[in-house]
């Protein structure tokens, strides 16, 4: 077996991935039509590079494996090393990422590796001479080091296309032109950025090899791709999915059905992960311990793998979870979509939708009632890039702290990306939607008060290393209706906002009925599967997957409890807001500022959804009697009663929240004085929206106290401290903010 996740079946056939498919059902012709459909869909969105474009590619890329050759025999010269030993002295470029793996747009940047000899240091050579170098290049702008980060990096701009630099030095003299980075003795001998450098590489080339077919994977990956930007489930950082995670998730598809067209896989990969059972763990292939003894992921035996609530895990090794990032809100959130995916594409199913309707962009500033906003300023260029890159970094904090301290009642959707407010100098904002929890009784007058929490990331925010004076970030909170214009395109303000909370709780026939007429107004080209033809695939399938449900695994996985999931666009009944900007210092001298979220009567539970259907208590060697949908659904109970099966993300703190326990220790053993100054209103007059008399109030806190009212809660100055030795700002005074969810059935009831 040349190529690893490669497997036996029981009559000689050989599969990629660590179970058998689902379908070996090959395409009708009916795929073969709309599956060129969608090619054309993809080409007509712009999602493909010129030729033109292409060649400045290769151009850049045969460029700066030049470059990076020149510079090896620098230093080398520079290092006293004799004639011979310069000339034989090399390094090499490997590309990585989205252009490697063959889906990349255009203007998109190419992630690249410089594999150079042991002799070539990280910091002094590659971060000082190569940049160096670079820097004197006309061909090279906007050259921005980021030698701290977890994976340090080189980026800037040659001619025009973006880079994206990583270094990996190598415990080798001499770097050969043939170089194999796919073998694990590579890492030998080297440290934790090389390995991490190298992985990435290591990881894609990996993907290749173990997808059934390379040009189905890449169609499918590119539309998947164009979807999760347009729904706003792409981003990392942000804790949604990026594209290596999408390669994943899509590459499993693809061994699941190794015979379908990409018009299938698409509509395969909605159907599994809606029904996945997270956090069991999506593999290309089993996990490897290696010679090497890294650390691989493995949640039985690493306490802090079991945090993971999404593992996607990297086929190389060593093998890792692509998706430490996601958080208990974005997966909510990724599940609804994988959920409306598969409602769409069973619309499609029936010609009563169509590709518009999937790519249909999320109105995340329509589909809640109130934000945080995260503004940041700098001086300069340059320390906004750096600041931007740090705090976006941290951002994933501000999400865990308020799922943490509010128990998981408020649920966060951070928007993965910035927006910049040009009537500023070097500013970037970013936002947050919150909601509370649906389908949970709410208790008279609970409130969450998630004012430390926000005095904690700012804390931490404030405590990089490399701050600067003039980097500054505030968190403000802002109602729907005061969204800055600067968001939206052009500056102008949609004139009528569309009413999200009510199509998004429609079911899915009602979405069809409603799609049925909006697809002359959208111009597009419906892509529906002809009923003949589909009803002719389903047998193929049908006598494929009587196969795999007459498998040797009898006992089905037990049930596991799963987060409630709510249709994304859902909010609460109605929001209140109200605006105090009373003083709450005793001493007179400042305004402090609280944001708290309240929830007031009780908000129906409506139609909850599911990362999956609750296990069945059916042998999966029963007979075959259920249709294909059903006998899927088995195979992907079966597929997940792995090795991993029994693992359950813990609730508990993660490694990266206990550093400021601390803090939060130090607050409260000061009675709560923690000063804080840019905690901000975004409007400092004070508003009523909706004048309430609520006679008794039971106020619950973050922070696990009660009290009988507002003032007792308000706190004295508030402000976190700085750490090396950088100033603290100078205080200013604020407005306090009271943000209140209030049920709109209550509010009627007590008005009258």
């Amino acid at each position: 077996m040349g190529i690893p996740g490669m497997n036996n079946q029981s009559n000689g056939k050989q599969w990629l991935g660590i179970t058998e498919p689902i379908s070996l059902a090959g395409p009708t012709e009916e795929d073969v039509t709309k599956t060129h459909e969608l090619e054309k869909y993809l080409q007509g969105a712009g999602l493909y590079e010129s030729q033109q474009e292409a060649v400045g590619r290769e151009e850049v890329l045969g460029r700066l494996d030049q470059i990076v050759k020149i510079w090896v025999k620098t230093i080398s010269r520079a290092k006293g090393f004799n004639e011979q030993l310069v000339q034989e002295a090399n390094a090499k470029i490997f590309t990585f990422g989205s252009y490697r793996l063959g889906v990349h747009g255009p203007g998109a940047d190419i992630d690249t590796l410089c594999v150079g000899p042991r002799h070539a240091t990280r910091d002094e050579d590659f971060f000082g001479e190569l940049q160096k170098m670079l820097s004197e290049m006309e061909e090279v702008t906007e050259l921005h080091p980021v030698p701290d980060a977890h994976v340090p990096v080189m980026k800037f701009k040659f001619n025009g296309v973006s880079v994206d630099l990583l270094y990996a030095r190598l415990a080798l003299w001499v770097i050969p032109e043939d170089l194999d980075i796919s073998q694990e003795s590579i890492l030998q001998n080297v440290d934790e950025q090389t390995v991490l450098s190298l992985n990435g590489c290591r990881v894609t080339d990996q993907v290749l090899r173990l997808v059934p077919n390379i040009q189905n994977f890449r169609t499918t990956l590119r539309f998947m791709r164009f979807w999760a930007k347009r729904r706003g489930v792409y981003s990392n950082v942000a804790g949604f999915l990026g594209g290596i995670n999408l390669a994943l998730l899509v590459g499993r598809i693809c061994q699941l059905y190794p015979n379908a067209l990409p018009n299938m896989l698409v509509s395969r990969f909605f159907r599994v992960y809606t029904q996945w059972r997270w956090p069991n763990p999506v593999m290309l292939c089993a996990i490897e311990e290696g010679s090497l003894g890294l650390s691989v992921w493995d949640p039985r035996r690493n306490p802090r793998d079991r945090y993971h609530l999404m593992p996607i895990i990297t086929p190389a090794y060593p093998c890792m979870n692509s998706t430490y990032n996601v958080t208990t809100s974005t997966l909510r959130i990724m599940s609804d979509e994988f959920k409306r995916g598969t409602e769409i594409c069973e619309a499609m199913e029936a010609s009563k939708a169509d590709w518009d309707t999937l790519f249909e962009p999320y109105p995340f500033f329509e589909a809640y009632k109130n934000y945080l906003q995260i503004d940041i300023t700098a001086e300069n260029p340059d320390d906004l890039r750096q600041w931007k890159g740090w705090v976006e970094s941290r951002l994933r904090q501000l999400t865990l702290k308020i799922e943490k301290y509010t128990y998981g009642m408020l649920q966060c959707h951070p928007y993965p990306g910035e927006f910049s407010d040009k009537s500023r100098s070097f500013h970037q904002c970013y936002f947050m939607g919150l909601q509370r929890k649906q389908g949970v009784p709410v208790s008279e007058g609970e409130q969450f008060d998630i004012r430390q929490t926000v005095e904690e990331f700012k804390h931490n925010v404030n405590a990089y290393t490399a701050w600067k004076p003039g980097m500054d970030i505030r968190v403000s909170h802002v109602k729907r209706r005061n969204i800055p214009n600067f968001i939206f395109p052009g500056g102008v303000r949609p004139s009528v906002p569309s009413r999200v909370n009510g199509e998004n709780r429609r079911s899915s026939k009602s979405r069809v009925a409603g799609q049925s007429q909006s697809e002359k107004s959208q111009g597009g080209k419906a892509v529906v599967l002809g009923a003949d033809d589909e009803r002719k695939r389903k047998r193929l399938e049908d006598n494929n997957n009587s196969r795999v449900s007459k498998s040797s695994a009898s006992v089905s996985p037990p049930n596991r409890n799963v987060p409630e999931d709510r249709n994304p666009f859902s909010a609460t009944s109605s929001c209140s807001m109200k605006f105090d900007d009373s003083e709450v210092n005793s001493m007179g001298d400042q305004k402090s500022e609280k944001l708290c979220l309240k929830s007031v009567g009780e908000i129906p539970a409506g139609d909850s959804v599911t990362n999956g259907s609750a296990t069945d208590n059916k042998q999966l060697d029963a007979p075959d009697t259920s249709n294909t949908k059903e006998e899927e659904r088995l195979a992907i109970e079966h597929i997940m009663a792995g090795p991993y099966e029994a693992h359950q993300a813990l609730t508990e703190e993660p490694d990266e929240l206990e550093q400021d326990m601390g803090y939060r220790n130090q607050v409260n053993d000061n009675g709560g004085s923690v000063k804080s100054n840019n905690f901000d209103s975004s409007n400092p007059n004070p508003v009523v929206v909706e004048d309430q008399v609520i006679s008794k109030e039971t106020v619950c806190s973050t922070h696990s106290f009660c009290n009988g009212g507002l003032e007792e809660l308000e706190p004295a100055e508030l402000t976190a401290p700085l750490f090396c030795g950088i100033p603290a700002p100078v205080p200013q005074k604020k407005p306090l903010i009271r943000l209140n969810f209030t049920s709109l059935g209550k509010a009627v009831n007590k008005s009258t």
